[in-house]
């Protein structure tokens, strides 16, 4: 038998081997892959009051993983309607909170973000195209800023624009920007808000023919204004999202040559990255006297990624490097050897760390809140304080490099 010289009357609870374990129904699926991982198991029961309810298995977390995402992008697909759309947006925030909260790494979660609500934005302006009789030939839909990096958190609005073909009339071009204008309507109501901006393809000023955005990437690249610098900083993270992508990418071919071959804009683009420096407590004093000072909150993208993101774009253009991501770009400048592997690797590394606080600040913060970039870092562990001060140093190294390089 299995307990051979044991009699079968007895309980069995002597014999029994001791428990490897239990959760209850509270518990989140990173408590089951933990204790998973602890014990070297693959099943664990879940109990309420003491009470079996059932058993976990680890192929069950992961096919349920699997499906999730599936299930979404699967609903995406098949929506016909707005409140089906805005059932998967909902679905989108709550699975990336999820995901937050298992402590999966930033810079998947804000790819998986970007690259679900390109789906959604997708499946608009079908829906949207559809109603309005338009044809994509010849025209793209943009994505611009945080989209356009694929960088968007749980918390974003929308920048996007049109381009359309040259040669388009006026009436042809009001139709499409009033089509444009309903697939804004929709991802506001899908819980995207209009960017406050109005840096939208709806508005007449960002549904334009391609020549017509040269003209402007142009201007702002000549005359280099505090307009321009603006622009640069939302506009020249644009990408294809959605309709006919070769004239998106021509105008990235142009763009980045252009700006490659204007010192005097590269310079006044350096000059700006570095207005948004991290806070000079951080990079120089102790700690423990933070405090004190009353600068336990920081803003963690102004402070923090914002330096990593214009100084990424900035040596970008300078290098020719199409790629829009920030982490993208600092790994491409490796590559081509305009920056030490070493450098390059500690600000991406930099970067995600400041990324993930902000994801973690945001599922922290209930919808609607102001606020979704403050970090009280009195709520962190001394070890993250200590990170979060080495990002902070990295992003005054990356400025003080913008500063060598364009004096």
């Amino acid at each position: 038998g299995a307990l051979p010289g044991v009699p079968l009357v007895p309980p069995i609870a002597p014999g029994r081997p001791p428990p490897v374990g239990a959760l209850s129904a509270a518990a989140t699926v990173a408590d089951a892959r933990l204790l998973m991982a602890e014990r070297t198991i693959r099943h664990v029961p879940v109990r309420r009051d003491g009470v079996l309810l059932g058993v976990v298995t680890e192929r069950a977390l992961f096919v349920m993983q699997r499906q999730t995402l599936r299930g979404i992008g699967e609903a995406i697909a098949a929506a016909r309607a707005d409140a089906a759309l805005a059932r998967a947006a909902e679905d989108i925030r709550a699975w990336s909170s999820a995901l937050v909260a298992q402590g999966v790494a930033a810079a998947f979660v804000t790819r998986l973000i970007s690259r679900l609500n390109d789906q959604l934005t997708q499946r608009a302006i079908g829906l949207r195209a559809a109603e309005h009789g338009i044809a994509m030939q010849g025209a793209c839909w943009i994505a611009l800023g945080s989209e356009g990096r694929e960088e968007q958190t749980i918390a974003t609005d929308q920048d996007n624009g049109l381009v359309l073909p040259d040669g388009v009339d006026a009436a042809a071009r009001e139709r499409m920007r009033a089509f444009a204008d309903s697939v804004n309507a929709t991802l506001d109501a899908c819980g995207y808000p209009l960017c406050s901006g109005g840096i939208m393809a709806g508005n007449p000023r960002w549904c334009l023919p391609a020549g017509e955005w040269r003209a402007l990437f142009d201007g702002w690249i000549e005359r280099g204004d505090p307009e321009g610098l603006l622009a640069a900083s939302i506009f020249f993270d644009f990408r294809a999202l959605a309709g006919d992508g070769a004239p998106v990418a021509a105008l990235r071919a142009h763009v980045t040559a252009r700006a490659a071959a204007n010192p005097r804009f590269l310079k006044q683009m350096s000059d700006n990255a570095r207005r948004n420096a991290p806070p000079a407590a951080w990079t120089g004093r102790l700690i423990d006297t933070l405090f004190a000072h009353g600068e336990a909150e920081v803003d963690l993208k102004l402070h923090g990624t914002v330096p990593f993101v214009d100084g990424a774009r900035l040596l970008a253009l300078a290098h020719r490097v199409p790629a829009t991501g920030t982490a993208d770009r600092l790994r491409a400048l490796a590559q081509a050897g305009a920056r030490r592997d070493a450098e390059a690797h500690a600000w991406s590394d930099a970067f995600e760390f400041l990324q993930s606080l902000r994801l973690r600040v945001q599922h922290r913060r209930p919808a609607g809140v102001e606020g979704a970039n403050l970090l009280d870092t009195r709520t962190l562990s001394d070890l993250d304080r200590r990170i979060l001060k080495e990002a902070f140093r990295q992003a005054r190294l990356l400025q003080q490099r913008l500063a060598v390089d364009y004096p």
